[in-house]
């Protein structure tokens, strides 16, 4: 009986594992997010927004993407040395942002203007460094095939992440407790991830110099289009936060954060773990000039069935359903999720198809698209700073990432059906 409940196909059994462990690792936060709201105010959630926001803009480009490269050689000899090679990256971007904050802390601070932040600056290059290893070991993992390690590692990450929050937000005020979280289980998952490779003598003797730098010319497209496309992107998504706390408050920023994680937590435990399988199936089926066309629109049809239903109750009972589980006082941040509702549920079915640009070479076009996101989003934001109102910036900002969006699946899936 039980036979005939799992997964036939090897694709459905993968993602199944990676589900299983991001639905156990999001479940976590969700879990203890009554008790955080609790004992967190809508500010401290609001400088630690603005912590994940700065750090998140430069982890995807501190590998120089080349971890996206480590899924395409033939052999593993090739996707060790590319691994060594985003190492080397790492190291070098951690240390120069270090330095960046050393030299101009105060004019950052500034710039935000939000003085909270003050000390945490410090600890972005660390955070930086380890989502960036995270990163390198998640693409080599996933190459390997060890979704259940890959799994494993979320859920540590996620129940470290709960440990940490909770104790130190019952001894201590302020966002310490949530940051100092965010820095050492990224720590822990790493040393899960690392002993898959680490063990693996032979392969990591096989790297050497003149490999890394053969393998650095022969996917520079990566870091010369893809990375400035990825940091263009992740500062796009995350420029709402930095105007939010420059113009309105620490608070808006906590209510933007709350919203938009709640929604996208729950129906990314599917869409996450679908991307990455999809990601190796699609590689696969591109490279041996198969129909990954056809595989691309079953997937995404599939996709939005499984997050549809979800999604329409949360966001029709948002306001309710924040204030009832969280406190009154979160009230607002439902509000921001229905405006903000097209560009969540577009934002969790089409980012997981984003790796095609890679794929078919495109990362240019990505890139120069990317560019073009952020100018508009900017745009869209300062037309409700300028009414002094956080409701007008939200929805534009909504409705023009959404054109976006769509644009950019269209493009892609023409690429791929012309192949």
């Amino acid at each position: 009986m039980l036979n005939k409940l799992k997964p036939r196909s090897e694709f459905s059994r993968n993602v199944l594992t990676l589900m299983t462990g991001t639905t156990i690792a999001q479940a976590i936060p969700i879990a203890i997010s009554p008790i955080l709201t609790r004992i967190y105010t809508p500010e401290d959630f609001g400088v630690f927004a603005l912590f994940v926001a700065i750090a998140a803009v430069f982890s995807t480009v501190v590998c120089g993407r080349y971890e996206n490269a480590i899924m395409l050689p033939d052999n593993d000899e090739d996707a060790i040395n590319i691994f060594a090679l985003g190492f080397l990256i790492v190291c070098s971007i951690s240390i120069f942002l270090l330095f960046i904050i050393l030299c101009f802390d105060s004019l950052i601070l500034s710039v935000l203007n939000n003085s909270q932040i003050g000390i945490w600056l410090y600890f972005i290059p660390l955070v930086v460094f380890f989502i960036g290893i995270f990163n390198l070991l998640s693409f080599f993992n996933n190459r390997r095939k060890n979704y259940k390690d890959i799994s494993n590692a979320t859920i540590i990450k996620s129940i470290v992440t709960a440990i940490v929050q909770l104790s130190i937000g019952f001894l201590k005020q302020g966002a310490t407790g949530l940051i100092t979280g965010q820095i050492v289980s990224h720590f822990f998952a790493n040393l899960k991830l690392a002993k898959n490779i680490t063990k693996e003598k032979k392969l990591l003797n096989s790297v050497s110099a003149q490999r890394i730098k053969y393998l650095a010319k022969k996917y520079i497209d990566f870091p010369k289009y893809q990375a400035p496309h990825a940091f263009t992107n992740s500062f796009s998504s995350n420029i709402p936060i930095y105007l939010f706390s420059t113009f309105f408050n620490s608070t808006v920023v906590g209510f933007y954060s709350l919203s938009t994680r709640i929604v996208f937590s729950p129906l990314m435990i599917i869409a996450s773990s679908s991307a990455k399988v999809y990601n190796q199936k699609v590689s696969e089926l591109y490279n041996q000039n198969a129909d990954s066309y056809g595989f691309t629109i079953r997937f995404l049809k599939s996709l939005s069935k499984k997050i549809i239903v979800p999604f329409i109750l949360i966001i029709i009972f948002a306001p309710d359903i924040f204030a009832f589980v969280f406190g009154e006082i979160w009230r607002e941040a439902g509000i921001y999720t229905q405006i903000l509702a097209p560009w969540l549920f577009l934002n969790v079915l089409l980012s997981t198809i984003s790796y095609i640009s890679s794929i078919i070479g495109k990362q240019k076009k990505a890139f120069l698209i990317s560019v073009l996101l952020s100018f508009f989003t900017i745009i869209s934001i300062i037309i409700g700073i300028i009414f002094n109102d956080i409701y007008i910036a939200l929805f534009y900002f909504s409705f023009i990432n959404s054109i976006f969006l769509i644009y950019n699946a269209i493009w892609m899936l023409k690429y791929i059906k012309e192949q």
